[in-house]
């Protein structure tokens, strides 16, 4: 993979394109046309922001092929598939319409088994008797990063029909559900919020994707659930900087580099750690800030909430600051 990466930068430099620095110190948003992305394994990939968005490719990969992989107390890691209008599926697995349903999302050139996903899965079933989904749209998720862009908006819909077949078929409502998603994930649980027939109770937004976002009327907002928060940690490279949530969060100034950071890449995935972290211990205590610009500065002195955690009845709104750790649990 380490040679894929230096081919890349290779064939950039050959192309007549400069050597893009691989903490994307480079980047300006709305501006440049390239960007290292990591894939879920971490990996970099060098992106070409102009890349034209494969049509055919996206009709082919669309939300239709999102595949639902359960994970419960009686199964918290060999997953169950629970299969959209297959009741069989749902009724034989250990799916309570009775508990909260968590639904987790990757991002771009991810899939189920990513860090994301195994991460802030076990932290929610440490912390309660959930119904944990992952939602794997891998197909849409991989190739061009274009053409993913493109595909969040159905991958978002065909969720939220999932969903609506679920609760229909063995229980559960929207009242007891949280959308989670990083990266482009966070976009894709936008969506699904907004295209569910009652809206979410909970979406967090973990570091929500930035490159060709910015303005983008399918990314993240309020809309998407009653209550929607963000973690800000890569703000201006590979994550939104701009608050676009109820609560915004903005730990260690929202960009990078985060502590124990030295890549946009590190920064960008902190989102998700700092996460399940709070799931499991509910430690970080943002302080609501006037404007951007004291959270950028962590100069917030205002009242108090707590960034992340479980809790279906969270609420609360503006601008947050805080300081976290470098390390795990930050």
């Amino acid at each position: 993979m380490k040679l894929l990466v230096v081919l890349l930068a290779l064939v950039a430099l050959c192309a007549g394109s400069p050597v893009i620095p691989q903490d994307n110190s480079h980047y300006v948003e709305g501006e440049s046309r390239y960007i290292w992305m990591p894939d879920g394994d971490g990996a970099l990939h060098l992106v070409d922001l102009q890349a034209p968005a494969d049509v055919e490719f996206a009709e082919s990969r669309s939300g239709a092929n999102n595949a639902y992989w359960l994970f419960t107390r009686q199964n918290p890691r060999n997953h169950q598939l629970l299969v959209n209008n297959n009741a069989n599926s749902i009724r034989n697995s250990n799916y309570n319409g009775n508990r909260q349903t968590k639904v987790i999302s990757h991002g771009w050139n991810s899939n189920g088994n990513s860090g994301v996903n195994t991460m802030v899965r076990d932290a929610f079933l440490a912390a309660g008797d959930f119904n944990v989904i992952v939602l794997d749209w891998r197909g849409a998720a991989s190739g061009v990063y274009t053409t993913s862009v493109r595909a969040v908006p159905d991958v978002g819909r065909q969720l939220a029909n999932f969903l609506v077949f679920l609760f229909r078929t063995a229980g559960g409502n929207w009242n007891n559900v949280h959308l989670v998603g990083h990266s482009l994930g966070a976009h894709v649980m936008g969506n699904a919020g907004r295209a569910a027939p009652n809206r979410p109770v909970r979406v967090t937004g973990m570091d929500p994707a930035g490159p060709q976002w910015g303005g983008n009327a399918n990314a993240l907002n309020r809309n998407s659930g009653v209550y929607v928060e963000s973690i800000h940690t890569d703000g201006g490279l590979l994550g939104i900087m701009d608050p676009i949530s109820d609560a915004d969060f903005y730990p260690n100034g929202g960009r990078n580099p985060q502590p124990g950071c030295f890549t946009s890449a590190c920064s960008h995935s902190r989102a998700y750690e700092f996460f399940a972290s709070s799931v499991r211990t509910n430690h970080f205590g943002g302080r609501r800030c006037n404007n951007l610009q004291q959270a950028r500065d962590i100069q917030c002195t205002g009242a108090g909430l707590q960034m992340g955690n479980a809790q279906l009845g969270k609420r609360g709104s503006g601008l947050f600051g805080l300081r976290t750790g470098s390390a795990w649990p930050f």
